[in-house]
């Protein structure tokens, strides 16, 4: 006999959650097995050498145009995306950079502008390099198919903080939403909006399927506890997700979910607290690249904010605790 999950059921069993969060899961910072991290740090090391085989490998994947007469490159496609990543890397002003790599013009053998570099976030040749990147990365290091997803914002102006200001809407910030898997520590897709966190969701879950990445599981945070989003995941899908306490309708998608609850409230919390993932890949993001996006072009913000998420699957290292 099937038991029917009420509204009310749903509640209380939220409740019961919190209860058992505070007692398995109590605040306080664990060891880190800082050996084990220094161990694959090397890895790291490794990506870099490695990138402009990468590079090379991504342009090789893309038919250009020949550029018309009057038009041609001071520098070509690799070297065009190797500067790009350079300067994202430096998360400097454009200005910064230039005055940056006049040190190394002898190495480059061209003196570059600001202007020059700001034109790099909006070359179709770049963009598309840039993509192919992240999706050989992704290829090379494996994916898991259990992930975390989570948003955050950037801020547009040096007087505005995304974490310091309680109103993150209108023109001062941009939402970025991410999906990150657990074993790896790789973002595997990535959405971007000028309007909501949830259209950014929503362009990072377009983006996964483009690419034809299978999930299995999923951790995601009560504010996408709604219907709509959880029909957007196979029934096979391990979903992590707890319902608001003022739950008042439990559908299909739900019921599923709760039974899943209630048959191992610890194990699922256990996955649920995986989204704390997120949060530590936006912070150390954002020591290492900046919370701040300088450009003013919607389509160069983009770009911006996409090879920040190719960066850190440059830079992560991840040990999941035992």
């Amino acid at each position: 006999m099937l038991m029917e999950i009420t509204a009310k059921m749903a509640q209380n069993m939220v409740e019961i959650l919190e209860e058992i969060k505070e007692e398995c899961f109590p605040k306080g910072k664990d060891s880190y097995p800082f050996t084990e991290w220094e161990q694959k740090r090397e890895r790291v090391k490794q990506r870099l050498r490695e990138l402009p085989k990468y590079v090379d490998q991504a342009a090789d994947m893309i038919q250009f145009m020949k550029p018309k007469a009057g038009q041609h490159k001071k520098l070509n496609v690799q070297k065009r995306t190797m500067l790009f990543l350079f300067a994202r890397l430096m998360n400097k002003s454009n200005r910064d950079v230039e005055e940056i790599l006049v040190l190394f013009e002898p190495l480059v053998g061209v003196r570059l502008s600001y202007k020059y570099i700001e034109r790099l976030y909006s070359d179709p040749e770049v963009k598309t390099t840039l993509h192919n990147l992240f999706i050989l990365l992704l290829r090379d290091e494996g994916v898991s198919g259990d992930f975390s997803g989570d948003g955050t914002g950037y801020s547009l102006t040096i007087t505005k903080h995304y974490r310091s200001e309680t109103m993150k809407t209108g023109k001062d910030y941009l939402h970025v939403f991410r999906m990150i898997d657990v074993d790896t520590g790789l973002y595997v897709a990535c959405g971007y909006s000028n309007v909501s966190e949830m259209e950014a969701f929503q362009k990072a879950m377009a983006m996964l399927t483009k690419l034809g990445v299978p999930i299995d599981s999923m951790a995601l945070d009560r504010y996408y506890s709604s219907r709509k989003v959880i029909e957007l995941f196979k029934e096979e899908t391990a979903l992590y997700l707890i319902p608001k306490k003022n739950i008042a309708r439990v559908g299909l998608g739900w019921s599923r979910i709760i039974k899943r609850i209630l048959e191992d409230p610890y194990l699922f919390l256990k996955g649920y607290y995986l989204r704390c993932l997120s949060e530590s890949g936006f912070s150390a993001d954002k020591r290492r690249f900046g919370g701040l996006v300088r450009q003013k072009r919607e389509d160069r913000r983009e770009i911006a904010l996409f090879s920040i998420a190719f960066l850190h699957n440059i830079f992560t290292v991840r040990i999941r605790p035992s």
